[in-house]
């Protein structure tokens, strides 16, 4: 395939939520590498830089709307309120579907490597759908960070979540994959799940992770946790299973107890302890009260799937709506959480 031949459209996806700070540091850094790919030959001149404003408190909209009008590579959605990051990146996604050939989502704080897009873009004329962008290494993450890091992929996978290992949001998808991707009505999103759902042809790209430029994280451990159990709940079925199992398990002691309840008093030797009964008791009221909640939480998903509510709505754009027959509403999670 000849340079003239790699003439594709190219929107880079970038989630807001509060970036004031961040956000008059990187926003030259995306501009930079589109103008290399495009001086490349690699994507067209047609291709932009949606930033997606998540409901933002602060000045984030306004600076996004003033880069609008300095630069044409530079275009604007806001939703209505803030949605969360995955509504977000969502929302973006869906505005590029009828307009471009790839898109590459990435975060707005600069950590993830901007440079690695080149080679993303390479990787997707090799014949890739989509190219999932995997930090290397996590050198400018504190211990703690690093290793509940570790923890949530390793957590994911184990409770059946199919997801690429150290791969946040950071990846180019190609427009076959993302009209495939329209058909996924989910309300409870976990877009790093989701993809490796819809198939097609994909691969890695590695970079090293930055610290972040300014500004404060939007992924705390509370959120990151969070983050996780939507992960499992919305995939995967494997809680309910293990529930399953633990009371086929604890069904199995409390028959033999009942076993050795019966011999014991057959042959006279019962002493009443109530330590013994207390323990017991509060075992199975804490198994109990667990597995409910977790059946709770899908039950819960359940009831937001079936009201069909939008996932997100826009409400102001940075340039005319043409050439797209979508609406606003293309599907918002009933919460409306900051930043995951």
């Amino acid at each position: 395939m000849t340079v003239k031949e790699k003439n594709v459209i190219l929107w880079v996806i970038v989630p807001c939520y509060n970036e004031e700070k961040v956000l008059p540091e990187t926003y030259g850094l995306f501009l930079d590498e589109l103008t290399l790919l495009i001086s490349k030959g690699k994507v067209s001149d047609e291709s932009r830089i949606l930033f997606v404003n998540d409901g933002s408190s602060d000045e984030t909209w306004e600076i996004i709307k003033r880069l609008s009008a300095q630069d044409k590579h530079f275009i604007g959605i806001s939703q209505s309120r803030n949605r969360g990051h995955q509504n977000a990146v969502l929302a973006g996604l869906m505005e590029a579907v009828d307009r471009t050939d790839i898109t590459i989502s990435i975060d707005c704080d600069g950590q993830d490597d901007i440079s690695a897009m080149e080679e993303m873009v390479d990787k997707y004329y090799e014949g890739n759908e989509i190219v999932y962008g995997v930090r290397n290494k996590r050198e400018t993450d504190s211990f703690f960070k690093r290793n509940t890091a570790r923890f949530f992929y390793w957590f994911l996978n184990k409770m059946g979540a199919e997801v690429v290992y150290d791969h946040a949001d950071y990846r180019l998808v190609s427009n076959r994959v993302l009209k495939e991707f329209e058909n996924y009505k989910e309300v409870n999103l976990f877009l790093r799940g989701l993809f490796p759902l819809v198939g097609f042809n994909s691969t890695k790209v590695y970079y090293d992770r930055n610290e972040r430029i300014a500004g404060e994280s939007h992924y705390p451990l509370k959120k990151m946790m969070g983050l996780a159990f939507d992960g499992v709940t919305s995939l995967s079925v494997k809680p309910i299973q293990m529930i399953t199992g633990i009371g086929a398990i604890v069904s199995l002691a409390g028959f033999i107890g009942i076993i050795w309840v019966i011999i014991s008093s057959i042959a006279g030797t019962v002493v009443s302890g109530w330590p013994s009964t207390m323990c017991i008791v509060l075992f199975l009221g804490g198994v109990q009260l667990l597995s409910i909640g977790i059946i709770g939480q899908y039950v819960g998903k359940i009831y937001l799937e079936t009201k069909q509510r939008p996932r997100y709505i826009i409400s102001e754009r940075t340039y005319e709506n043409k050439g797209s027959s979508r609406t606003d509403k293309s599907g918002c999670n009933e919460k409306a959480d900051n930043k995951e």
